[in-house]
């Protein structure tokens, strides 16, 4: 019996997890290049194919949407770090994979500690393992990249921010992009951005909100079926996809009233 690996949502972590299981697990995983909110239903057939096979389906940031009888989940494993398995002293997805493929601690390189710290703790945990805002720029921008963020949305990025509100400690950002990436890392003030504490992306379909753990708990708590992760419970990000845009007038309003509290 062997693991056959499933992968989730491309960003930067993502990446160096395929690289890895290229070097040390070859041909024992299957990669769809999906976007963020990639579900165990995008591999259906290859799940029944594995456990059928004897295999062990191994599912890195893949969300369960299939129903309890379609496979027995104690013959499956998960690898994951958002949502309830996020936090400051939990193991990222790739520490995680590290530890199940027995790989020996003089293989983890100052990048892969770089881009771990990157996916748990965003810019600020990257700068507190004394990464250089020259280093903290690159793994970034190869962040947004690896997730498909285009020239265009950096430009409207740009835009965007430039068109902020901002009320006490919340400032909202409101952009035609669908990706929140580019706006997070160019207000943040350790890559020459002007800051904020509690922040808003409104995006067309969908929302995201950046800052302190108490917030990101409330709007998770606030809206079931809402995705989040970070250096909880320190900070972190949450978002949510809008389920119909009628609602988006009444959302964003109990959005911004959890976020002044």
């Amino acid at each position: 019996m062997a693991d056959l690996y499933f992968l989730g949502g491309q960003d930067l972590e993502m990446t160096e997890i395929r690289h890895l299981l290229e070097q040390h697990a070859p041909g024992r995983y299957c990669d769809k290049r999906l976007a963020w909110g990639a579900k165990f239903s995008d591999y259906t057939d290859d799940i029944a194919a594995t456990l059928d096979a004897g295999d062990t389906p191994v599912f890195i940031e893949l969300i369960d949407d299939l129903p309890p009888e379609a496979f027995d989940r104690a013959r499956a494993a998960v690898i994951d770090h958002h949502g309830p398995l996020a936090g400051h002293d939990r193991p990222t997805s790739i520490e995680q994979l590290f530890a199940r493929l027995g790989l020996p601690q003089t293989q983890w390189t100052p990048r892969l500690a770089l881009i771990a710290a990157n996916d748990r703790g965003h810019i600020a945990a990257m700068k507190e393992m004394g990464a250089s805002t020259a280093e903290m720029a690159a793994i970034r921008e190869e962040d947004r990249a690896a997730q498909g963020v285009t020239v265009e949305d950096e430009v409207e990025a740009e835009r965007a921010i430039a068109a902020r509100r901002s009320e006490g400690r919340l400032t909202i950002v409101e952009t035609v992009s669908r990706t929140s990436s580019a706006i997070a890392d160019q207000m943040h003030v350790d890559l020459g951005g002007p800051g904020y504490e509690r922040l808003i992306v409104v995006m067309p379909g969908k929302f995201a909100a950046f800052g302190d753990g108490a917030m990101i708990t409330a709007l998770a708590a606030a809206f079931p079926g809402s995705y989040w992760g970070g250096d909880l419970p320190r900070a972190g990000f949450w978002g949510m996809d809008l389920p119909q845009d009628s609602l988006h007038d009444e959302v964003l309003a109990r959005i911004e009233t959890i976020v002044r509290a």
